[in-house]
């Protein structure tokens, strides 16, 4: 990938779709997301996908499956969705239980307080 290294690393574990069913709202944090991808709970664009890495391109939409829309998890989740945040690249209907990953991040959109090039740096030694 052209671009920063640290600045790419980040976009593309932003692009997990395990991060983004826990930026959605779906789930209260993303070892639950792993879970729940894992046992099928999910689909993309009507499709089950069942990798927590599976990379998200702009313009997917990520479903709680029907057989999944009342979990208790997902139920608890989305109502504290609001107050736990939100990002611009994503949009959510919390009544559909859906949402729609629309742009890849820049650096400045990803709320995560880490310093990426500390990290780019041990790893290329």
């Amino acid at each position: 990938m052209k671009g920063v290294t640290g600045a790419n690393l980040l976009k593309l574990l932003e692009q997990r779709l395990d991060n983004m069913v826990f930026r959605m709202g779906f789930t209260p944090s993303r070892e639950t997301a792993r879970q729940l991808v894992l046992h099928k709970h999910f689909e993309v664009n009507g499709h089950v996908v069942d990798r927590p890495s599976f990379q998200l391109k702009p313009g997917d939409r990520v479903t709680v499956r029907e057989k999944s829309k009342d979990l208790l998890v997902v139920e608890e989740s989305l109502k504290k969705y609001g107050s736990r945040g939100t990002v611009p690249y994503i949009s959510v209907d919390v009544n559909k239980r859906e949402g729609v990953y629309l742009e890849a991040p820049t650096r400045e959109m990803i709320p995560v307080p880490i310093e990426e090039n500390i990290i780019v740096e041990l790893y290329s030694k």
